[in-house]
C-alpha cells in the first residue's frame, strides 16, 4: 500500500485535515461528523477498508475526550456501562472482521448504501426529557442493554457513522433513560466499540497511522472549538452545513466509484 502514500500530495493531506477538523467541530455540536470524515478519505483515494480503519483510529480519540467530559460531570450510568461495555467491544470486533471479508469494491458499495441511511438516523430530532427513570430492572441491565450494545457495536465495527445516535435513541426508547444519561452511556459504549473495531483493523494492517496522526490533531481541535460554539441556533446552522457537505461528498463518491 505504499503507492497510496507516494501519490498522497500535500494539498490532499491539507484537504483531508480540514475535513476532519470540520467533522470534529460539527460532531461535538450536532453529531454527524462521520458523514464528513469517511467520505473525505475515500475521495482522497484511500481504499475503503483502509478508510474505515484509519477513520476508526482517529475518532476514538475524540470519543474519549467527550466521554471524559461526561465522567467529570457525573452523568455516566456505571451499572449499565460496566455490564455492557464488553458486549459492545466484542460486537465491534466481529463487525470489523466481517467487513474485512468483503471485496474492496463491494465495501465501497456497502458504504455508499449505508451513508444516507445513517444520515437519516443522525438527523432524527432528539428531544430532552427529564422525566425518565434512573433505576433499571434486571431485564434492562442483563438483557436489553447488553443486546443493544452488541448489535450496535457490530454496526460500528462494520461501518460506523451514526453509532452514537443509534445508542442514544435505543437507551432512550427501550431503557427509558433521560437524554443526557443516554448520551453519556452511549459515549462509553461507543468508545468500547471503537476500540474493538480498531484492534481488528490494526491486527489486519488496515490503518494508515502516519495519516491518522495529523487527522487526530485536526479532529480534536475541531471538537474543542465546536464545544465552545454557543450561539443561539448554532446547532441548526451546523446541521444544515453537514447535510450540504454530505450531499456534495456523496454525489462525488457515486461518480468516483460507478461512473468515472
Amino acid at each position: 500500500m505504499m503507492g497510496v502514500y507516494e501519490n498522497f500530495e500535500v494539498w490532499t493531506l491539507v484537504g483531508v485535515c480540514i475535513a476532519f477538523f470540520i467533522a470534529g467541530f460539527v460532531d461535538s455540536i450536532a453529531g454527524g461528523g462521520g458523514l464528513i470524515s469517511m467520505p473525505s478519505l475515500l475521495l482522497a483515494g484511500i481504499p475503503p477498508q483502509y478508510a474505515l480503519g484509519t477513520n476508526k483510529f482517529v475518532v476514538i480519540f475524540g470519543t474519549a475526550v467527550a466521554l471524559g467530559n461526561f465522567v467529570r460531570h457525573k452523568k455516566l450510568i456505571y451499572k449499565i456501562t460496566l455490564l455492557s461495555v464488553g458486549f459492545s467491544l466484542i460486537g465491534a470486533y466481529a463487525g470489523t472482521k466481517l467487513i474485512l471479508l468483503f471485496d474492496e469494491r463491494d465495501v465501497a458499495s456497502v458504504i455508499l448504501f449505508l451513508l444516507p441511511v445513517s444520515a437519516l438516523v443522525i438527523f432524527i430530532p432528539k428531544g430532552v426529557s427529564k422525566m425518565r427513570q434512573e433505576s433499571f430492572s434486571s431485564m434492562d441491565t442483563f438483557v436489553y442493554a447488553p443486546l443493544i450494545s452488541f448489535i450496535i457495536g457490530a454496526y460500528d465495527g462494520f461501518f460506523g457513522p451514526g453509532t452514537g445516535t443509534f445508542l442514544i435513541l435505543s437507551f432512550y426508547l427501550f431503557l427509558h433513560m433521560n437524554m443526557l444519561s443516554a448520551s453519556a452511556t452511549a459515549k462509553a459504549l461507543n468508545l468500547a466499540s471503537g476500540l474493538g473495531s480498531f484492534f481488528a483493523f490494526a491486527l489486519s494492517g488496515h490503518i494508515f497511522y502516519a495519516l491518522g496522526i495529523p487527522l487526530i490533531v485536526a479532529n480534536i481541535f475541531g471538537a474543542y472549538l465546536g464545544s465552545r460554539f454557543a450561539l443561539k441556533g448554532g446547532e441548526k446552522i451546523v446541521k444544515l452545513f453537514v447535510i450540504l457537505s454530505f450531499l456534495v461528498m456523496f454525489v462525488s463518491l457515486v461518480l468516483k466509484y460507478f461512473f468515472l
